[in-house]
């Protein structure tokens, strides 16, 4: 049996533009096809085993032919697999997708559209623009800045465009852009006509250059604009001086590095990316099973005997877990046992497996903070397990004991260093681009070190913004000759992301 193609709009650049059937489509994809416009980012709602093949485009390098695509969109269907082709704005608006999907339907492969949000609305929208606007304009237009090569004329109507009042809309044009101002004002159209070209949209690359139609040429090409880019032309430019809201956001200009693990790395990337920042993930830590896992399974056939388990981490939750469903056992094996989290994102993660903690602290979420709030509720001799990670501060087990409880330590994960950074984060790095490097626990601190060299560490801190989460993280990073400049009061996620704009917004970002 044949499988299907999708041909997926994937928006012009913000990786949350994508829609959500289009998020879907991705989800259960065998093959991604991408074209260079498609956010990298998008690539992570595919399943682990799918295979990713690109085809992008650009001004002169094409890395496949537009046939060697279609051709290879029909071979993956008829191997029987789910393609999805991934391509940047709507594939029905000057994207070629017409042509695949013709392609498709001549070869007897069932196909499915999913529009995407298109460049044409979205870039200057980001830049400030509306397409139309009841005071300035009833009417927009689309045209293509790059007209098929082999045409013997072009099809554009210029002189229909130039005498119009509206919005022109022009994709891909950057390499024509004096070709097109000067053949609207050749054709009629006013060499006063506020225009702008937009230059990586929706991305935290975009540039904007404003001007005339007599002047925006020169002034693209001083700013040295490239593709992609989209040029606006029309009253509705003049909105931009108000109307302007991407690049305002206070940590636009800003790249942050996140240290965290990447399943964990989302919540903090969604917050500072919310602020503008560009955001780059840098794992310092993968999880792993335990050397050992007997004392967790040893812990596990008899649950119902402890009167507290605790939690130190949503990851630990996961482990602990994930191991218990392992073993044939569901959430019922904690019986009468009471359950403690170190702190809100802990006590979230219990929450998805239906389970209320019955201890969190409420302000200080670490070791010293949870053997605070579970003294006065831990009787002497009461059976408590700790599920934890496999290296791990002493705190809570010795202070427990003091308290009469008696402890059994359960690892159920391990962290470690991976062998190196990603590329896009190891090259920023190299640039000095990273203004910004956030670290959630004394182990991405010294994973990071690891991974860089600590003379390297303490130069890459000297030229940026340090920022922890908490009291063990800092002096972690003392150990280091390093202090940040950054610590929230409560020791929270969205507590740092907030203490990260507000550093920013109080002006004090090093010069």
């Amino acid at each position: 049996m044949p499988g299907k193609v999708y041909l997926v709009g994937a928006g012009p650049g913000d990786p949350g533009l994508i829609t959500v059937k289009g998020r879907e489509a991705l989800s259960r994809a065998e093959v991604v096809v991408y074209d260079q416009l498609a956010s990298p980012e998008l690539l992570k709602e595919a399943p682990a085993g799918a295979e990713f093949i690109y085809v992008g485009k650009q001004s002169g390098a094409h890395s496949l032919a537009q046939c060697s695509i279609n051709q290879l969109l029909v071979d993956k269907a008829r191997a029987g697999l789910r393609v999805v082709r991934l391509k940047g704005g709507d594939p029905f608006v000057f994207g070629r997708g017409g042509e695949e999907a013709e392609a498709l339907a001549g070869a007897g492969i069932p196909f499915e559209v999913v529009p995407g949000v298109t460049a044409a609305v979205a870039v200057p929208a980001y830049a400030g623009i509306p397409v139309t606007h009841r005071h300035f304009a009833s009417l927009v237009t689309f045209i293509t800045g790059h007209e098929e090569p082999t045409k013997p004329e072009s099809a554009i109507p210029w002189h229909a465009l130039a005498q119009g009042t509206g919005t022109l809309v022009f994709l891909m044009g950057v390499k024509n852009l004096p070709e097109i101002c000067r053949r609207l004002m050749a054709e009629g159209r006013a060499p006063e006509t506020p225009a702008a070209v937009i230059e990586s949209g929706t991305t935290w690359r975009q540039r904007i250059v404003t001007g005339t139609l007599a002047d925006l040429a020169d002034r693209a090409e001083a700013a040295a604009v490239k593709a992609p880019a989209v040029l606006v032309v029309g009253q509705v430019v003049e909105l931009r001086q108000r109307l302007q809201w991407w690049e305002t956001r206070p940590l636009w200009g800003k790249t942050v590095l996140v240290t965290r693990t990447r399943p964990q790395a989302s919540g903090l990337v969604q917050l500072l990316a919310a602020a503008g920042a560009r955001c780059l993930e840098a794992p310092t830590l993968e999880i792993v099973p335990p050397d050992d896992f007997g004392p967790l399974d040893r812990a596990l056939k008899h649950l119902d005997d402890y009167d507290w388990v605790i939690f130190t981490s949503a990851n630990g939750v996961a482990a602990f877990m994930a191991r218990l469903f392992d073993t044939g056992l569901d959430v019922r094996a904690l019986g009468r046992s009471k359950i403690a989290a170190i702190g809100p994102a802990t006590a979230a993660a219990l929450k998805n497996y239906g389970l209320n903690a019955d201890c969190v602290p409420a302000a200080s979420f670490q070791a010293e903070g949870l053997a605070e709030a579970l003294q006065p509720l831990i009787q002497p001799g009461a059976r408590v397990l700790l599920a934890r990670a496999q290296v791990a501060r002493e705190v809570l087990p010795e202070t427990l004991a003091r308290f009469g409880a008696r402890v059994e330590v359960a690892p159920v994960y391990q962290a470690r260093p991976p062998r190196e950074l990603p590329p896009e984060a190891r090259a920023a790095l190299e640039a000095g681009e990273v203004d910004v490097l956030t670290f959630t626990s004394s182990a991405t601190v010294h994973n990071f070190a690891t991974l860089v060299g600590r003379e390297r560490f303490q130069t890459l801190a000297a030229k940026a913004t340090v920022a922890a989460i908490g009291p063990i993280t800092a002096a972690t990073l003392n150990e280091y000759g390093i202090s940040p400049e950054i610590q929230p009061t409560l020791y929270t996620i969205p507590a740092l992301a907030a203490a990260i704009v507000t550093y920013f917004e109080g002006g004090r970002e090093r010069s």
